[in-house]
């Protein structure tokens, strides 16, 4: 019983994280191309 329920935990963690960290990935990303293609350089 306590597997089951810390297998519902893991999968709804790894959905919040998932969803919490998607906005600032996108971010990352959006900045991430502008300064290097601002640079003309990729890191």
């Amino acid at each position: 019983m306590f597997r089951a329920i810390a297998d519902v935990l893991r999968q709804t963690g790894g959905a919040v994280a998932t969803v919490v960290t998607l906005p600032f990935r996108a971010v990352a990303r959006l900045f991430g191309g502008a300064s290097s293609s601002a640079h003309g350089r990729r890191a």
